[in-house]
């Protein structure tokens, strides 16, 4: 006998979303451009990099 659950959370709906809007914002920015981006959206989050 099989029971379904009702999915309350979808990972990889929320990865894709997640990509896309990253994607919009730095479409047109060059690498140096987009290293600040990275490097402000970590401070920002208050996430550590590993090993630091």
């Amino acid at each position: 006998m099989e029971t379904k659950k009702e999915k309350t959370f979808d990972a990889v709906k929320m990865m894709r979303e997640i990509r896309d809007k990253i994607s919009n914002e730095t479409q047109n920015m060059t690498f140096e451009e987009f290293k600040k981006y990275i490097e402000s959206r970590i401070k920002s989050s208050g996430l550590k990099p590993i090993g630091q």
